[in-house]
């Protein structure tokens, strides 16, 4: 073999083996592309889980009495969801409180049963965003059970042998019941102004009073202890139950979680099966 003919192999020899090791370069280049993907996606994934770890601890919602049962509901729904929360609940009359919240009581969550009691908590800036409404309520008249004494209308509840509860005139419920008592021009001489509408139902449930105008959710949640009496007027004092979160939250994160569950199609189930309207 000539010595040309060597160096040409020799040439060849090189080259080729240069070849290889650019085709074996590449090859690692895309492994270590493929692991770096694979990395950042398993960082996109564990910076996910993160964001969900993030709704725990306690939540304290203000709700007004009205929406007890159908809270208490989503309340347990809320905690199976998100494991490691607990919802504490204070039911009252919606007017009370609003004055505790504005009074510096600590609380995540305000449900009011009316954009006038809520208005109160916005206008002390102790709403972090704007109130949405989420249900609406109507009134009935709840009897004994049987409706021993035939009530039939508002109008019947005028008779002066019948022991009539109302919710006081400051709370929901009571604003409501004046609007429909004006719409029909009758006015009640009651036994007994409560300070919301659980306590109005209670005195008829105990049979300490014949009828009692409350929210038609009110009726539904006692069952057979009372029996229910639709009227007309009340189509002229529907509530509008708006919800908030606090602005001074202690718990956010899961604050917003809870509100978008009472919000949602799931949580607006629970409201109607209790017998709330839609907004």
């Amino acid at each position: 073999m000539t010595r040309t003919a060597r160096r040409n192999r020799r040439t060849l020899h090189v080259a080729g083996a240069g070849a290889a090791a650019l085709l074996a370069l590449s090859a690692c280049s895309s492994s270590d592309d493929s692991s770096s993907a694979t990395s950042a996606s398993s960082v996109s994934a564990a910076a996910s889980g993160s964001a969900s770890d993030k709704i725990s601890g306690d939540v304290t919602v203000f709700a007004a009495a009205s929406l007890k049962e159908s809270f208490t509901t989503l309340g347990q729904q809320f905690e199976k969801e998100h494991p490691g929360t607990k919802v504490t609940f204070s039911f009252g009359g919606s007017d009370s409180l609003a004055a505790s919240i504005t009074g510096g009581a600590p609380a995540d969550v305000f449900a009011s049963a009316s954009p006038r009691t809520m208005k109160i908590v916005t206008d002390a800036g102790d709403a972090s965003s704007t109130p949405a409404t989420f249900v609406r309520n109507r009134l009935e008249i709840a009897t004994l059970p049987g409706n021993p004494d035939k009530i039939t209308s508002l109008k019947d509840l005028s008779n002066p042998d019948l022991k009539v509860v109302l919710c006081d005139k400051e709370v929901p419920c009571g604003a409501a019941a004046q609007k429909a008592l004006d719409a029909s021009r009758l006015e009640l001489t009651p036994v007994s102004y409560e300070q919301d509408v659980r306590s109005a139902l209670t005195k008829v449930e105990l049979k300490e009073a014949d009828a009692a105008v409350v929210y038609q959710t009110d009726v539904h949640a006692a069952g057979d202890k009372v029996e229910g009496v639709e009227f007309p007027e009340s189509a002229d004092a529907v509530n509008d139950y708006p919800i908030t979160l606090l602005k001074d939250a202690p718990n956010a994160e899961a604050a917003k979680a809870f509100v978008a569950l009472v919000r949602s199609a799931e949580g607006q189930q629970v409201l109607t099966e209790a017998g709330f309207l839609k907004p």
